[in-house]
């Protein structure tokens, strides 16, 4: 089988590669190959400069001041926020809710919509597959409240097994809480199904967005999932910043998660009232400049248009695909038919931290480990796996790199 052909639209990479001023370095010598996006993504310089302009010339606090700088950082603040509900669709901008990332939001829908909806015996549904982020707080829920965990195996491929899935589907099952896209395989989840599936027997779906939400379209309408969470570091965006989108009517129905300035109307000694959405989520002074930076990250990806995204990571996947499957004793984890831009391997006779090291020695940047996805490592009878992530800034050039690099540190191990 040849070297996929690759695909003829016009992709800018090289203007995208220009604009994240962190790939061009050396790291020991040679050239940055930055291939770790799966735990966090390098930062363009628009977000940059969105993020030093605010705090240059336009920083104060929200929503509390009378004052010109107060005014101009709540447009700004509230601005970001209906930019994020135009790049998710969402249906109104109460549906999004600033929190500190994906593990925040999980927490914040578990303890809250969870104190409040879940019952003895009722029934949480979550795959073999999932991050430690989508697996724990429901643990600590189901034996607060004296609920059940059931778990969708993984298949050999990658893949979930739906006849599983449908068969632990029940009238007791409240949450079914999935992610779109495992960050240790790279599979796609079926979430049309899934989540249709789910809402037949009146279960609520949270999909985990963290690994999806900078490779592909997402549209909150379109999936009609009940929660949908993700980190603006994914995305190109800053640190301690995330999005928790929950549809209306419920975050309408759920009580307050954390409490304190701006999730109040008004304080009483006789009581209290609560805040209207989406404040009645947002104690304390929020993450003002990451809502900021992850608006105009989120801004820049529209203009290049995440379909365009979507095509050009795939064909780079198929281009690492093939050239990894070249490499004699390495084994790819996870070759679902339907995958993401994740290359997790493993090679005979190599630990996957020895292999990382060596790597970084020739300036490739990977990640090994188990990847927060303990569950699925057992499943595979394995304590960790290389993993290449890819990114949208990512050309054949890295793959070609991770390649030599590879073969370098097998003649040498």
């Amino acid at each position: 089988m040849g070297v996929p052909a690759k695909k003829s639209f016009s992709y800018p990479i090289e203007a995208i590669r220009a604009g994240f001023p962190a790939l061009h370095q050396d790291i020991n010598g040679s050239p940055l190959t930055y291939l770790d996006n799966g735990a966090s993504t390098q930062k363009p310089q628009v977000m940059i400069d969105a993020i030093s302009q605010f705090y240059s010339h336009d920083y104060a606090n929200v929503h509390r001041g009378i004052h010109s700088l107060s005014q101009r950082a709540t447009d700004q603040f509230e601005a970001a926020r209906e930019t994020v509900r135009s790049f998710i669709n969402a249906k109104v901008i109460e549906e999004v809710v600033f929190t500190t990332g994906t593990t925040d939001s999980i927490n914040l829908i578990a303890a809250s919509f969870g104190s409040a909806f879940i019952a003895k015996d009722d029934r949480i549904l979550i795959s073999e597959m999932e991050h430690h982020s989508n697996i724990v707080p429901w643990q600590i829920l189901a034996e607060r409240k004296g609920a059940h965990i059931d778990v969708i195996p993984v298949l050999e491929n990658g893949e979930l097994d739906l006849d599983v899935f449908h068969s632990r589907l029940s009238e007791r099952t409240k949450i079914v809480a999935v992610t779109q896209v495992s960050n240790a395989l790279g599979t796609i989840n079926p979430i049309d199904e899934i989540t249709l599936a789910a809402h037949k027997v009146g279960a609520k779906v949270v999909l985990d967005g963290a690994q999806s939400i900078a490779h592909m379209p997402v549209d909150m309408q379109a999936l009609d999932c009940d929660f949908y969470v993700f980190s603006g570091h994914k995305i190109f965006g800053p640190t301690g910043i995330g999005v928790l989108y929950g549809k209306q009517a419920l975050l309408e129905a759920m009580p307050p998660y954390r409490s304190g300035g701006d999730m109040i109307k008004t304080v009483s000694f006789s009581g209290t009232e609560y805040n209207v959405l989406p404040y009645k989520f947002e104690a304390g002074t929020p993450h003002i400049a990451g809502a900021i930076g992850l608006a105009a990250v989120m801004d820049y990806l529209s203009e290049i248009g995440m379909e365009n995204i979507e095509a050009y990571e795939h064909d780079l996947l198929a281009y690492g695909t093939h050239e990894m499957n070249k490499i004699e004793g390495l084994r790819l984890i996870g070759t679902a038919n339907n995958k993401a831009g994740i290359l997790s391997f493993i090679i005979e006779g190599a630990h996957a931290s020895d292999l990382g090291t060596l790597l970084d020695h020739q300036g490739v940047a990977i990640r090994v480990g188990h990847h927060c996805a303990m569950p699925v490592m057992e499943k595979f009878g394995l304590e960790a796996t290389s993993r290449a992530s890819l990114a949208m800034y990512n050309n054949r050039d890295d793959i070609d790199r991770l390649i030599a690099a590879l073969q370098r540190s097998i003649a040498m191990l």
